[in-house]
């Protein structure tokens, strides 16, 4: 009987997504109810381990205590009030967080896409009020931004032919190509955007090298570097933010996916004297920076401080990586590993699409990213032996993709 009832709800939630649903996400064929730590379990009683971790949210693992008690706390409080008031919860998270990133200013937001938008146009503020600068925003070949119109502006010619026309002023330049930006940067230039470990792009993380230099170029020039770290930010690469491996601080910064624990909020944090640039009225939100997501994200941060998860992220992230390179002595197949502390990628040299899920019936949640990528990501609170189990995995799914392409 249980499992009858299970298996209908398997049913329902799947004919409710082909009924109900814009046709925009090719989901694997599983519903997922519940999880605990880097564990989640689905409507049939299989248990997974999630090395996705929500694409990068659920760093702290799955309803971790004390991310679900502030939020029970919350709503038991107060849920939603507008921005025209003064909020606790807001507040001192505002504190914390800008205490943390070492930058003065911050304006929540729902998501990252939200984020990098209010970055962009602050960016355009901060430049349209210098007579000498003009409002061109560059951004790096690989990049990925959001999917709004005018995140997407940042993007390859490719990903927004489909959406043309989109915003003027953009220019994309190639990776890590430090002359090209030497030779563009200048007068017309408003600012420079660069995540440091590009995500989505196939987890190319940027050259310590290039950010301090692009910081310098910057400083040079009167132009703002804006730091995209919405999905390596919040202790993943093995610090609070990967730009501080390189020693350096951007003018303007986002964030977003970790910092609520799974709940939605994002942030544009920035320079006292770039955050000054936005008069009243030029910019705003409804929901962000709410009560309830905003206790969450202060009890994310405390969690990420008090268990000393960044630090975490570099030590098991150096094992992942160490078991990884074991395997790809074995497999012809995997091209390159890459990453920083817990975000890693593996260059495959096949599309990696069908590995991702039979890696899925195995027992593990992966992803694939530009084709041939295979995307690790798991909640900073994984154990070496969750990690462990993982490669096992992965290296079994591989055997098995590679005998089955030598058949072909």
């Amino acid at each position: 009987m249980i499992r009858r009832k299970r298996r209908e709800k398997t049913m329902s939630a799947q004919s409710l997504e082909q009924s109900h649903h814009f046709q925009l996400y090719k989901r694997y064929p599983i519903t997922l109810v519940e999880g605990d730590g880097a564990r989640v379990r689905d409507s049939e009683g299989r248990e997974y381990i999630d090395a996705l971790a929500g694409i990068a949210v659920n760093s702290l693992g799955h309803c971790h205590p004390k991310v679900v008690a502030a939020i029970r706390e919350q709503a038991g409080k107060l849920i939603h009030a507008s921005n025209l008031y003064y909020l606790e919860p807001q507040s001192r998270l505002a504190k914390r967080l800008t205490e943390a990133a070492g930058l003065e200013r911050v304006f929540f937001t729902n998501s990252g896409t939200e984020a990098v938008e209010g970055a962009l146009k602050l960016a355009r503020r901060y430049a349209g009020k210098k007579d000498n600068k003009g409002a061109t925003i560059l951004s790096m070949e690989g990049c990925f931004h959001g999917r709004s119109m005018g995140s997407l502006s940042t993007h390859s010619d490719e990903q927004k032919a489909p959406f043309e026309q989109l915003l003027p002023g953009f220019e994309q330049l190639p990776f890590e190509d430090i002359d090209a930006f030497h030779r563009v940067v200048g007068e017309q230039t408003a600012a420079v955007l660069i995540e440091p470990v590009q995500g989505e792009g196939g987890v190319r993380p940027v050259s310590l090298d290039f950010l301090r230099e692009i910081r310098t170029l910057c400083d040079e020039t009167d132009t703002l570097l804006i730091l995209d770290e919405i999905q390596c930010g919040v202790g993943r690469t093995g610090k609070l933010y990967a730009y501080m491996h390189a020693g350096i601080r951007p003018d303007i910064l986002t964030t977003a996916k970790a910092l609520g624990g799974g709940l939605p909020i994002g942030a544009v944090l920035a320079r006292d004297e770039v955050a000054s640039a936005f008069e009243f009225g030029d910019h705003g939100t409804t929901f962000g920076g709410n009560p309830l997501v905003c206790a969450a994200a202060d009890a994310v941060l405390q969690v990420v401080e008090e268990e000393e998860l960044a630090e975490r992220a570099q030590v098991l992230g150096e094992h992942m990586r160490s078991e990884l390179l074991d395997l790809a002595r074995k497999h012809p197949s995997i091209k390159e590993i890459r990453g920083l502390g817990l975000m890693i990628g593996i260059q495959l040299d096949f599309g990696c699409k069908e590995l991702v899920a039979d890696m899925m019936k195995r027992g593990v949640l992966a992803n694939c990213t530009k084709d041939s990528v295979v995307r690790f990501l798991p909640p900073l609170t994984i154990t070496k032996e969750e990690i462990d189990t993982v490669i096992d995995v992965f290296d079994a799914a591989l055997k098995a993709r590679e005998k089955e392409m030598e058949r072909v």
